[in-house]
């Protein structure tokens, strides 16, 4: 049983459970909700460091007199502003383990 069912069962059946059993879940959840907020604090980190490269980068185009936005730019931006406007929701890739 993968953890996000194991979840589901236990939120099915609260009611069941002991006041230890309670405190137990609890633990754990919040165990993994440290786990998650490390991961995230990583992955913000390493935003970071990209877009500091890329700042670097744009600064080094503009001072060289070079364009800042390329075509390939200009066909992305087209495409986000297509979807915010399209009423469709954006396809975030979410694993089984993530739902509950």
């Amino acid at each position: 049983m993968s953890k996000a069912e194991e979840i589901n069962t236990i939120l099915a059946d609260l009611a069941e459970r002991s006041d230890d059993e309670l405190r137990e879940i609890l633990d754990e959840l919040y165990r993994e909700e440290e786990r998650l907020s490390y991961r995230r604090r990583i992955l913000h980190g390493k935003i970071d460091i990209l877009r500091a490269e890329l700042v670097a980068r744009l600064k080094s185009r503009h001072a060289s007199g070079k364009s800042l936005i390329s075509a390939k730019d200009v066909d992305r931006l087209s495409d986000i502003l297509a979807s915010s406007f399209s009423g469709k929701p954006r396809r975030v890739d979410v694993s089984k383990e993530d739902v509950f």
